[in-house]
């Protein structure tokens, strides 16, 4: 999704349930996928504005709505990561974002955005993230 530019808001739950955020989009609990993932973000789909919400391997629901800060934390910030880094604060979940418009990789944890880092660097924070280490 990265190289195409499409944009994508992906939520990994850990330890915090996500039912509420889960129950605001399209409950699917379908096996994970890329090419699942690939068709709900596609821009004309009509999940594709929301987050994808991953629970126990399967994806629980598309099309989700997140919390957004009324404060905004960073102004060169669009939507999808305003509202990553608001459910980062409220919850455990890991929350990668992917920009429409540079195609950069992001990831919110605990409050905090990591930009700009590369797919290999994505899969190492998520396994040390998803098995409960810090990263």
């Amino acid at each position: 999704m990265a190289k195409s530019e499409t944009g994508a808001l992906i939520v990994l739950q850990r330890r915090t349930g996500l039912k509420d955020y889960a129950e605001s989009g399209t409950i699917l609990d379908a096996d994970v996928s890329a090419n699942l993932l690939i068709n709900i973000f596609q821009k004309k789909a009509p999940l594709h504005d929301g987050a994808v919400i991953i629970a126990q391997n399967k994806i629980k629901a598309a099309g989700c709505l997140l919390p957004l800060d009324n404060l905004r934390t960073n102004e060169h910030y669009g939507t999808r990561h305003q509202s990553a880094l608001s459910l980062s604060k409220e919850t455990d979940a890991l929350v990668i974002v992917v920009s429409e418009e540079t195609g950069t990789i992001s990831l919110a944890f605990s409050g905090q955005m990591n930009s700009g880092i590369s797919s290999f660097d994505l899969k190492q924070a998520l396994l040390s993230g998803l098995s409960g280490r810090r990263r």
